[in-house]
């Protein structure tokens, strides 16, 4: 090998020597480099949240909810309150199917259920989370000191003590006391900033939703100091939970069960009775009804549809709907003809068989007609073709101005109001707009709007408690009150509440003697025969055409004492062809007779006292 080769050999070992240290050098450097930047980003950048972390391994809160306050009656009686429950529930993301099956099984015989019902509710769409289903609610004791013994064996299964809501007179008021349900991942995602979890249910319809924050209560909960381990060490504080508050309601519980009853054979309809001086509502019901405690335990998507999607519509509130009130609206016609002068309280009318308005004869409903009347016959027999005569004669707008005089075509102000259907009084400018589903100047208003209207037919639609609202004006002097459940500390004849009705005497007087002539030579006879039985009461009856296409409605509103307006009665059969007399009326007498004989027993007791 030539010298100048050796040297060149000689010159590269050198070289590879000398770049060894140095290689490994920049290497270590380039380790504590990474190793420094990432303690940086977890101590520095990310610190805050890996110390959340650490406390969280080391502190643990168990929440404790509230309480929900109960709803009560007038007198103190429970209408709602909670009940202590155990439920088996199970956890679907710690089991493979097979795992289910043989859990499903073991639990069958143990529990004494059949497997089909534990798979119907394991296979439920609406579970109460996606970590967790309930089985079941409300077991024994005996089921649950079984699943103890064998809790070993049940992997994947707890057994939870939780309260749920619970009605004891299961439908009773089931519109008005309204349920409470799981609140939706969309609710808690705009509820949790006032404090909800996921586990709340929540107030859905009624006087549950409406009082919802002062029913709830507070959550309270313990901070635990756990080790590694998930042994506690030591508690490091407790906040007891903060019950809701209890809300007394202005319903009577023997009346409202009157108002059950009476409802119970119809096919749909609605009960109100309030008071006249206040606005208190003494009894609100509506059939068909359905059973509150429904929604306190696990339903199937069957069991859900029957009730949610069925035609009878049981959860519809028939109170706070409208519907064509007939003859009962009368007396609002008769306001409107006294009010304008066209049509004074001393005014004859004669009324025949039939009056021809536009292109239709308007018939007098016993086809002869009563001759030459006032108002007070005229409601007492009902008479149409009077009515026509003053409505067509005094105009929309003065039949308008009547009707929202006493609350019409306006919502009541009681405290379900969500639920609450507006009604509807027709009227030319109204028409003239499109009547709701036309282009405006296509629908105008036509004589025959204004004779249908005048009877309460086909453009006028009240809802029951709107009704008896108006009623009370005629019972208490010319006050529109303001309908409510609770009271709440509140001045309710204040002039908040209670407005003085723009009508003169002479007006409301003539109304009265009429619907007192209805209940004692009229159509409403029936309903004051036995005065041992009943006060003097004063009222009217209805038959409406049910403009949707239905069979007629049966109404009777009403009230009592008729000198000092104690109790207003609205009585509402739903497409029950026989009129209101036949089928209205006798709803009405049995809810007086039930309040009289409250009143009666009640004065007995404070003159022994």
């Amino acid at each position: 090998m030539k010298k100048k080769d050796k040297l060149h050999l000689s010159s590269k070992k050198h070289v590879g020597a000398f770049n060894q240290p140095l290689i490994f050098f920049l290497f270590i450097c380039l380790i504590f480099s990474v190793t420094g930047a990432r303690l940086f980003w977890i101590q520095i950048i990310s610190g805050p949240y890996y110390k959340k972390l650490s406390e969280d391994n080391r502190v643990k809160l168990i929440a404790n909810p509230p309480i929900r306050g109960r709803l009560l009656d007038r007198n103190g009686v429970v209408l709602a309150d909670n009940k202590l429950f155990y439920s088996l529930s199970v956890q679907p993301r710690l089991l493979t199917t097979s795992e289910w099956l043989d859990l499903r099984n073991s639990l069958s015989d143990l529990l004494n259920i059949s497997p089909d019902q534990l798979e119907i509710a394991f296979n439920r769409s609406n579970s109460d989370t996606s970590y967790k289903k309930v089985l079941l609610t409300d077991l024994s004791v005996e089921q649950v000191i079984r699943f103890k013994e064998q809790k070993s064996n049940l992997y994947g299964a707890q057994i939870d003590i939780g309260l749920i809501r619970n009605y004891p007179y299961k439908s009773l008021a089931a519109h008005t006391l309204g349920y409470t349900q799981l609140i939706t991942q969309n609710e808690f995602s705009k509820l949790s900033e006032r404090g909800y979890k996921l586990s709340d249910r929540i107030g859905r319809k009624g006087i549950e939703a409406a009082f919802e924050s002062e029913l709830r209560g507070t959550w309270g909960g313990e901070m635990l100091e756990i080790d590694s381990m998930g042994t506690v060490q030591r508690s490091l504080g407790l906040k007891l939970p903060k019950a809701g508050r209890d809300i007394k309601l202005t319903l009577d519980l023997e009346l409202q069960r009157t108002a059950e009853k009476v409802l119970s054979d119809k096919i749909g309809g609605a009960i109100v009775a309030i008071d006249p001086r206040t606005g208190a509502i003494r009894a609100i019901a509506s059939q068909p009804t359905f059973d509150l405690n429904f929604f306190s335990q696990p339903f199937t998507n069957k069991q859900y549809n029957n009730l949610f999607m069925s035609s009878n519509l049981p959860l519809l509130s028939r109170v706070l709907n409208a519907y064509d009130p007939g003859s009962t609206w009368k007396p609002i016609t008769a306001i409107a003809g006294m009010e304008t002068g066209n049509f004074p309280a001393s005014q004859k009318l004669n009324t025949v068989p039939c009056i021809t308005y536009g292109s239709h004869c308007f018939p007098e409903y016993n086809k002869r007609g009563f001759g030459w009347i006032g108002y007070e016959d005229a409601f007492r027999v009902s008479s149409n073709t009077f009515f026509y005569q003053v409505g067509v004669g005094s105009g929309s707008k003065a039949l308008y101005d009547a009707a929202t005089k006493l609350g019409f075509d306006n919502y009541t102000g009681i405290e379900t109001y969500l639920e609450e259907n507006k009604g509807l009084v027709g009227n030319k400018k109204w028409a003239d707009e499109g009547r709701g589903w036309g282009k405006p100047g296509e629908t105008p208003w036509i004589v025959e709007d204004m004779a249908s209207a005048s009877i309460g037919q086909s453009v006028v639609l009240v809802t029951p408690l709107q009704l008896a609202r108006a009623y009370a004006v005629f019972a208490n002097g010319g006050y529109l009150i303001t309908p409510h459940l609770v009271d709440a500390n509140i001045n309710w004849t204040s002039e908040k509440y209670s407005q003085k009705v723009d009508i003169e005497e002479t007006t409301l007087n003539t109304i009265r003697r009429g619907l007192r002539k209805v209940v004692t030579s009229g159509t409403g006879i029936g309903i004051n025969l036995d005065t041992s039985i009943l006060p003097s009461i004063a009222g009217k009856t209805g038959t409406a055409e049910d403009s949707s296409g239905g069979a007629d409605h049966a109404w009777f509103a009403g009230f009592a004492p008729y000198d000092s307006g104690e109790i207003v009665i609205v009585a509402f059969a739903q497409n029950t062809p026989g009129g209101g007399s036949v089928h209205a009326l006798p709803m009405a007498r049995k809810m007086l007779q039930t309040w009289y004989e409250q009143k009666s027993n009640n004065v007995l007791n404070r003159s022994k006292d």
